[in-house]
């Protein structure tokens, strides 16, 4: 099945890609103003799909079904994983815009489905990862591969009640034992982005895809 998604072009020729998965029940449309934040002059070309999976009693759509936080179900997750992984491949070839020219960025839930492709070992490796409200996840037959090089940029509340923030400072000392270039920012929010965050992940977008600290 394809995946539905919503898209909002560069103002000229884009000088990067940038692919925001959005939450627990939510949708396509939940991050694409979040694409308008991050990249205010228009320079690059955001995408926003929607989850594969509507759960009974919840609204919105999901990636994967949570047993417990931290640990995707299996299943759902390599099929979201496996449905991505398409989507991207389809995207990079209709725009020409490259990996190495692409961050991936998500929320909670989408931060998960982030991580997991930006650093799967089967997938191209793409310019950054940005990571609000997330977790590298815990599952089988899927591990981090540290020998990628993406930049991370990592956000996330110490109040928050749904992802606790040991998540992201777990993934903060794995990534950074691995070598990897990470930039991390903690606050006292809870389970949302954090508008104080905002600045930083924008000079992030612009000096991981355009090369240059984005104008404020």
């Amino acid at each position: 099945m394809s995946t539905i998604y919503r898209e909002r072009p560069a103002a000229g020729e884009a000088e990067g890609l940038l692919v925001l998965h959005h939450g627990r029940g939510a949708d396509e449309h939940d991050l694409l103003s979040l694409g308008d934040t991050l990249d205010p002059e228009r320079r690059l070309h955001v995408v926003t799909p929607r989850a594969p999976l509507t759960l009974g009693g919840w609204p919105g759509y999901h990636w994967y079904v949570v047993p417990r936080v931290g640990y995707p179900d299996h299943e759902t997750f390599h099929n979201a994983y496996r449905g991505l992984a398409d989507f991207h491949d389809e995207l990079w070839e209709r725009t020409g815009i490259a990996p190495e020219k692409t961050i991936f960025g998500g929320f909670s839930m989408g931060s998960v489905m982030s991580y997991s492709l930006g650093l799967g070992a089967d997938r191209p490796t793409p310019a950054g990862i940005l990571a609000f409200s997330g977790f590298i996840p815990v599952v089988d037959d899927w591990q981090p591969d540290l020998d990628k090089r993406p930049r991370v940029f990592i956000a996330h509340g110490r109040q928050d009640p749904v992802m606790e923030v040991g998540f992201a400072r777990r993934a903060k000392d794995l990534l950074e034992a691995g070598g990897l270039d990470v930039e991390y920012h903690e606050s006292d929010a809870a389970h949302h982005i954090d508008p104080a965050h905002v600045p930083a992940a924008i000079d992030f977008v612009g000096r991981t895809l355009v090369g240059e600290r984005a104008p404020r």
